[in-house]
């Protein structure tokens, strides 16, 4: 199945990599600015670029980076690359950086950055979901089920073309649920495998600091796998000790910012008052914002997601049977967690967004629940039906992806409302609309035409492999 999982990952990584978010939304744009001035300046202030974002930090008179430093340290070499491919660097544009041409220089940079960073862990993530699902079922259509759904059936997709951290973070718990499965197996030596479950979520953490709630169950699901095991104290040492060393550009990033590890940018969050309520904004969790973030028309992961609802029966199917309940209960734990996180935040609506972006980690475990179900269906007309859902979120989440990731927050039905009237226009963001003075319709049409028939060969592939 070498050729399935080479045309899953250039099926993946290609649709993330050829949309684009806009480059001066604050969230995306705070983080580059950090890493310009990173690869530029050799410091970690953005006192130049703060006029242009209203997320930021200060301190001691400066301005910096309030987010966790992931997905700016991801973005070094992006900002690296382009300068020394255009031999163009901030300072041409002056202490107030703005106008058409600065644009397309934090253009360039922000999707360097996407396609080398979210894209790529994306596209990983989504053949190794499907390696492990597959694993778990013994069906390779489960796993392709669970893998498509993932990575194309979700707003993953879409905020794989962004840097914000939440495509990541989910990202990085599917690597480790499938390093933790494969490592333990009868026979694995395991180091290999327990390194890397322990860099996927340290990086996470790295990426959002929250991250490490909901990475709670995936390593008890670890230390169960192991239990048995002579070398399990061995194991555990190799993964904490890769986790650690995954948190050490964190510790560096804060010394170079902020002159001690032990500072966040969080603590000098400017205008954000609810960040400094709690911790760092986390409260109790309310039902009322679980209640939205699932259901509402506003923000409801079932509306930009539909498929999802096949993840609850098919986990609860895998509950009810022994060998399959340890997995299923880590993974049901960790979407809990993220969603009790989303929940208990003081901005859980997340501002302009299209669906519930603070739960997008959830989505990796909730795909196994995808496998899980395929698994369970009896009937062909029944996978026809889960099939058809699946097509119908590839399809939702191919507009948003093309169109718009970030929906403002007072639009009572975003996918409706904002995202279809902007896709039928033509307001898309593609690589030849942006760069190559193509229509946008043009762009998206060369996806289709490529992006297409590779989605039909993987399905015509796994029907040939297993009726």
């Amino acid at each position: 199945m070498r050729d399935l999982r080479i045309v899953l990952f250039a099926l993946v990584w290609f649709s993330c990599a050829w949309f684009g978010s806009w480059e001066l939304n604050p969230n995306n744009a705070t983080r580059m600015f950090a890493a310009i001035s990173l690869v530029e300046d050799g410091d970690a202030t953005i006192d130049e670029f703060a006029p242009l974002t209203i997320d930021k930090a200060s301190f001691d008179g400066h301005a910096y980076l309030d987010k966790a430093p992931g997905m700016t340290l991801m973005a070094l070499p992006a900002v690296w690359i382009a300068d020394a491919a255009t031999g163009m660097r901030a300072t041409r544009f002056g202490n107030a950086p703005a106008g058409p041409e600065f644009e397309r220089y934090l253009r360039l940079r922000t999707r360097i950055a996407a396609a080398i960073g979210p894209a790529l862990l994306t596209a990983l993530a989504a053949v190794l979901l499907f390696d492990l699902a597959a694993g778990l079922t013994g069906s390779v259509a489960a796993g392709l089920f669970a893998a498509l759904g993932y990575a194309l059936g979700t707003p993953v997709w879409g905020w794989s073309t962004t840097l914000l951290g939440h495509a990541v973070v989910a990202d990085c718990y599917a690597i480790a649920f499938w390093a933790i499965w494969r490592g333990s197996r009868p026979g694995a030596q395991g180091a290999g495998a327990a390194a890397l479950a322990g860099a996927a979520l340290g990086w996470a953490v790295v990426v959002e600091h929250q991250a490490v709630l909901a990475a709670v169950p995936v390593a008890g699901w670890a230390l169960w796998r192991l239990r048995d095991r002579p070398d399990r104290l061995r194991l555990a040492g190799v993964a904490i000790a890769a986790g650690v060393v995954a948190l050490l550009p964190l510790a560096l990033y804060n010394f170079v910012a902020f002159g001690t590890p032990f500072r966040v940018g969080y603590s000098g969050v400017v205008g954000w008052e609810g960040m400094h309520q709690g911790l760092f904004g986390l409260g109790w969790p309310r039902l009322y914002a679980m209640r939205a973030v699932l259901l509402s028309f506003q923000l409801g992961l079932i509306w930009v997601a539909p498929v999802l609802l096949l993840a609850p029966l098919g986990l609860w199917y895998w509950l009810r049977r022994p060998p399959l309940r340890p997995v299923a209960l880590a993974a049901t734990l960790s979407a809990l967690i993220v969603l009790l996180v989303n929940a208990a935040y003081v901005y859980w609506d997340g501002g302009n967004t299209t669906g519930p972006r603070f739960l997008i980690p959830a989505v990796a475990p909730l795909a196994l629940g995808l496998a899980a179900e395929w698994m369970r269906a009896g009937g062909r007309g029944e996978r026809i039906a889960m099939s058809l859902l699946l097509a119908l979120s590839i399809a939702i989440n191919a507009m948003i992806a093309a169109a718009e990731i970030f929906a403002p927050p007072l639009v009572t039905f975003p996918i409706w409302q904002w995202v279809r009237p902007a896709f039928l226009r033509g307001g898309l963001r593609t690589v030849p609309n942006e760069w190559f003075g193509w229509t946008p319709w043009a762009g998206f049409g060369v996806w289709a035409v490529l992006a297409l028939p590779m989605l039909g060969w993987l399905v015509w592939r796994v029907r040939r492999a297993q009726p």
